[in-house]
């Protein structure tokens, strides 16, 4: 007779979380890093006991807001490179939809985090209970019907025994390669509290490993014959490098056959910036040397990546009459624009593609015109973050202000706003996973949480978080988290005053600054925010830094203070790097009264033409 063990739903649930394992480096750790948890009606009696009684070991961490314990898990992930996650618990109403936003932002990052919103009673007796959505039509729909599209996996568990396959669907969910993303098991709260006579083989000890799928022979010889037949092949690096921990062999590609590689926002720090044949950002944030060689090229190897818009210039830096091949672990993403496939894991399809490429390489012009290239671009880097004297300094100055202060080591994190712009073709990133970019989804107020998210992945590290002040007034909360977690983060504010991404946004698309810098929205009196005393005032240390010169003195002591530092610097909301860049698609008014929109449109009719559409 199978032995069973009596125990609620939530109790099962955690007890089979603090059994799943991985190994890492030869190092058998929990695959589950912990729980972020906000009680509510719809969790508290249920799976709050339970992560009680399982506290010793499945650790559960107390956050302030919904979204940020989400964003901070979602951070432990990426930078664990996926091998490790955690989950997140809420009651049934605005502490579950406030996991949404979280939810899409690691849909589209591929990135797996699992979330446990409370639900209403499945028995339906008390209903409507608090928090109750109610349809007047479906009796079976919940708030919780929202992570539907933005979940891998969704299950709501109604009965006890659902909890065994649907954590088992989960875990499988969250552990894929090309499925990877959220899981959502929501919890009706009566249910919670259900007990059920478990089979004790439920809750073995499991280690969970990586998949590395091997390319199909067909497809790995047609990708070998497009290469050889290629005269400038270039490589687009994606965060799918980083996350097969495929960066030695992706290095090792590029040495042997003389291709230059260049990084999107989730690829960037896959290859150092020093390395010889890495020519850094492409796209729209992209350096000039990588986008002169993505304009250029008659073949992109596209590695790990999705192709997004800002990546590929919306279509039109890879023009038409390009070969695309798609090293991806994701079918889906291997096709995408007619792309001769490779679905394989990234390592192992660039070890497999080397081999097949018998000791071919690309000609030496252009590998030699691609160095070339990398050292025209660092030159005029190199002017765009120079040590400066002014005022109102640009976030490119500031940038280097950072990195000459803190170095290439550190865990750079960011999200939305125009930093990523600037990063992504500015910051020299030295080891695998030191840059960290929310790019995906563009989330302000990430970045605080995020940072939070990768010191307690990595607490031996430095982790500097740059945000805006738009990003900052979002979601600043987790400041107060880190300090009550001892978690020390340096936190570089950049306040110019409103939106300044948006505002030179609106001003290039022919539009007045309207509603973006606080100046420019309905005012009866300008906000004066002293960032400073609020930063302070969740205990951190905080000060403001009133030059460049005043900034790198405050990052250097920051290394040595005890607590989480915030550093405000005011920065120019009006200028951005000139140099690099590519367009970028956004739609611009057919008809309007202004004649700078009807320029700008005529110059947009203009930029489509060169879109790559159907091949």
């Amino acid at each position: 007779m199978t032995a069973t063990i009596r125990l609620t739903m939530a109790q099962a649930l955690t007890r089979y979380l603090s059994r799943q394992m991985t190994e890492i480096d030869g190092e058998r750790l929990p695959i589950v890093g912990g729980v972020w948890a906000i009680f509510g009606h719809g969790n508290v009696a249920g799976i709050g006991e339970a992560l009680w009684q399982e506290r010793e070991h499945l650790p559960t961490f107390r956050a302030h807001n919904e979204q940020a314990m989400a964003h901070a898990a979602i951070a432990y992930a990426k930078t664990n490179m996926r091998r490790r996650f955690m989950a997140a618990t809420t009651s049934i109403g605005p502490g579950a939809t406030n996991l949404v936003t979280a939810a899409a932002l690691a849909h589209v990052n591929r990135l797996p985090v699992l979330l446990l919103p409370g639900d209403v009673f499945a028995n339906r007796i008390p209903d409507p209970v608090l928090q109750q959505v109610e349809h007047s039509s479906d009796g079976t729909i919940s708030a919780n019907d929202c992570f539907r599209p933005v979940s891998r996996y969704f299950d709501r568990i109604t009965r006890p025994e659902q909890i065994i396959p649907a954590l088992q669907r989960a875990m499988q969910v969250l552990t894929d390669p090309a499925e990877c993303g959220p899981v959502t098991l929501a919890l009706c709260q009566d249910v919670q509290a259900e007990a059920y006579d478990y089979p004790e083989s439920f809750f073995e000890e499991r280690l969970w490993t990586p998949r590395r799928p091997r390319p199909d022979r067909a497809e790995l010889a047609a990708a070998a014959a497009a290469l050889k037949a290629a005269k400038k092949p270039l490589i687009v690096a994606g965060g799918g490098v980083l996350y097969s921990v495929a960066s030695d062999e992706l290095a090792r590609f590029a040495m042997q056959t003389g291709i230059p590689v260049c990084e999107t926002q989730g690829g960037k720090s896959a290859l150092p910036d020093d390395a010889a044949l890495n020519m850094a950002a492409v796209g729209v944030t992209g350096t000039g040397a990588a986008n002169r060689l993505a304009a250029e090229a008659d073949l992109i190897l596209a590695v790990g990546t999705r192709l997004q818009d800002f990546t590929t210039g919306s279509w039109a830096l890879f023009a038409a009459g390009k070969s695309v091949i798609g090293l991806n672990v994701q079918a889906f993403d291997a096709g995408k624009h007619r792309a001769l496939p490779l679905v394989a894991d990234a390592r192992e399809g660039l070890a497999e593609l080397r081999d097949a490429l018998g000791g071919w390489m690309a000609p030496e012009s252009w590998t030699s015109d691609a160095k070339a290239g990398k050292a025209a671009w660092r030159k005029e880097a190199q002017a765009a973050t120079a040590a400066t004297n002014v005022a109102l300094p640009s976030d490119a100055q500031v940038i280097g202000a950072v990195q000459r202060s803190l170095g290439s080591e550190v865990i750079l994190l960011h999200a939305a706003g125009g930093l990523p712009g600037e990063l992504h073709k500015l910051w020299q990133a030295g080891s695998p996973g030191s840059y960290h970019a929310e790019y995906g989804f563009s989330c302000m107020g990430y970045e605080i949480a995020g940072g939070l998210g990768a010191k307690m992945a990595r607490p031996e590290r430095e982790v500097v978080v740059m945000v805006g002040d738009g990003s900052y007034l979002m979601m600043n909360s987790e400041i107060a988290t880190s300090v009550m977690l001892g978690l020390r983060l340096t936190i570089v504010l950049l306040d110019n005053r409103g939106f300044g991404c948006i505002n030179r946004l609106q001003n290039a698309t022919g539009s007045a600054s309207f509603n973006n810098l606080l100046k420019d929205a309905r005012h009866e009196t300008l906000p004066e925010i002293d960032f400073v005393q609020h930063a302070a005032s969740l205990g951190a240390i905080a000060v403001k830094a009133a030059s460049i010169a005043e900034l790198e003195v405050a990052l250097t002591q920051a290394k040595t203070n005890t607590r989480t530092t915030v550093i405000v610097i005011d920065t120019d909301p009006l200028v951005s790097t000139g140099a690099g860049g590519a367009w970028w698609d956004v739609a611009v008014p057919e008809v309007s009264e202004r004649a700078e929109v009807r320029a700008a449109r005529a110059q947009y009719d203009i930029k489509r033409q060169h879109q790559r559409v159907g091949n």
